[in-house]
């Protein structure tokens, strides 16, 4: 943002509020879809830019604007189906059994202007078009993106795609907008015409918007997905098993908010395969050279952590440039030298390094993951057939299941599918709600609900109408049957 205020921002997205709050279903769909096929279009060159501004591979890259663009044509279809607004009609009832029950009719509205703080680690799918921007216009909601200071050129590039995408689909100037600074940021995310944010970084920059938004004289919702450290439990050991560990830990050099941080076997388990696997694995580059410093100061952290063993040392590099490249870090440690290290150990490490930790009971799992790992994005098992079918494992699971917003059994959770039933979020401090980022369910995070008592036809929603012009389902109840309800509470 050069050349208008943060007020002429804030104005913009509040001036095109309401009217892009009123477009069709259909219409916002088709404004979502074109959007989709214009980042489609410029694919190869906002690629090249990306390439060159983090050092992700192309491959990679290449992944992710694909999953981007299927994002926002994701939404247009949920848009249009228009379940997600839950529109509820109780038509009046002189015989309610509590009383005489008005004409109520509820469905969710948008909430308004929404402040999206981009990611660094995924700089199309948590980015400026990414999935919280995506769930935002689908909910009807305009979009003010701060750019992430990790790639300002392909930041720009992504954003005049998405203007000149909606702008063509006709929808209302000012509902999408690209700010730059964190300074600029957080003015915004402090003004009275945002009504919600959200987040995709570290846990000290998320809490600290969490609190400035939560400390304004009109609080609003701010869904920051901040870390997670996704522990593995496993009750047996193979070269397959640790193979796919070493994958999932070195895929993007660690930088993934799924990346399993810490993995737990059977003490005596043979690792010797991780050195030969991990050591394989060739040089990345870290997206920027913060991040680079920090993981080279965590993996010190970690390697001098007592009761620490390496089973592969890794290797971090520094070029002319001040970029980091590294190749994986695994150590392990016995439970008791986990819980002594503390947070030395405990803490999320954002790159290429992950402990496995050799346990001795089983039965003690459940206790000490809810004891060190409170808030979590997944939670995985690997186990035998047999032990996940004869009930031996439930304990584990209900407390992985309490703590983590996804629980897997079997494979590794890097590589989130967007899918209406995915959850990518989970307790504190993993994110900051119990929302989700990804998957059709994240469009109800950008929603508030609202009732209509006793009013006209005219001067209802479209989608509380009797003649329901946009065709969205709706659920009813009648006036007369309402004495069936409540029989438990006879």
């Amino acid at each position: 943002m050069t050349d208008i205020t943060i007020d002429e921002v804030a104005a913009a997205a509040a001036s095109a509020a309401r009217a892009f709050a009123h477009t069709s279903p259909r219409g916002r769909g088709a404004a979502l879809v074109a959007v989709a096929d214009a980042l489609d279009a410029a694919a190869s060159d906002l690629i090249a830019i990306a390439m060159r501004e983090t050092g992700l591979s192309e491959a990679r890259l290449t992944g992710e604007v694909r999953r981007t663009s299927w994002q926002l044509r994701l939404f247009a279809d949920t848009i249009v189906d228009g379940a997600y607004l839950d529109a509820r009609i109780d038509r009046a009832d002189p015989q309610y059994v509590i009383g005489p029950r008005p004409d109520l009719r509820r469905m969710l509205e948008p909430v308004g202007p929404v402040l999206n703080f981009a990611a660094s680690n995924f700089p199309f799918a948590f980015s400026v078009a990414g999935g919280d921007t995506a769930a935002a216009l689908a909910a009807g909601c305009p979009v003010v993106v701060k750019a992430h200071s990790g790639h300002p050129e392909l930041s720009r590039a992504t954003a005049a795609v998405v203007i000149d995408a909606l702008r063509g689909a006709g929808m209302p100037e000012g509902v999408f907008q690209l700010i730059e600074g964190q300074q600029n940021g957080v003015d915004l995310l402090k003004d009275e015409r945002i009504r919600a944010g959200a987040f995709t970084g570290s846990t000290r920059v998320g809490r600290m918007l969490a609190d400035i938004a939560a400390a304004r004289e009109v609080p609003i919702p701010f869904y920051g997905e901040l870390g997670s450290v996704n522990p593995a439990y496993a009750t047996y050991v193979d070269d397959v098993l640790l193979d796919g560990f070493v994958t999932s830990v070195s895929g993007s050099a660690g930088q993934l908010c799924t990346k399993p941080g810490f993995l737990f076997v059977p003490e005596g388990a043979d690792l010797a395969s991780v050195a030969g696997t991990a050591g394989a694995v060739a040089e990345h580059r870290l997206l920027n050279p913060g991040i680079g410093r920090a993981f080279a100061q965590r993996r010190e952290d970690v390697l001098g952590a007592e009761g620490v063993t390496v089973l592969s040392a890794g290797e971090t590099r520094v070029d002319e440039d001040g970029q980091t490249y590294a190749t994986p870090t695994v150590v392990t440690v016995d439970v008791d030298s986990l819980v002594a290290a503390g947070d030395a150990l405990l803490e999320e490490s954002f790159g290429p390094l992950s402990v496995i930790v050799k346990y001795s009971d089983l039965s003690t799992l459940p206790a000490l993951h809810a004891g060190l790992f409170p808030g979590n994005l997944t939670s995985t098992v690997h186990a035998r057939p047999e032990e996940l079918e004869d009930g031996s494992l439930s304990e584990l699971v209900e407390a992985l299941a309490e703590t983590s917003g996804r629980v897997l059994f079997g494979g590794w959770p890097t590589g989130v599918s967007v899918t209406p039933a995915m959850q990518h979020g989970g307790p504190y401090p993993a994110t900051t709600s119990d929302g989700t980022s990804v998957g059709t369910a994240a469009i109800t995070r950008f929603l508030r609900g609202v009732s209509y008592q006793n009013a006209p036809q005219a001067l209802l929603p479209e989608p509380l109408r009797d003649d329901n012009p946009w065709g969205v389902p709706q659920s009813f109840s009648e006036a007369g049957h309402s004495t069936e309800w409540g029989s438990f509470a006879r």
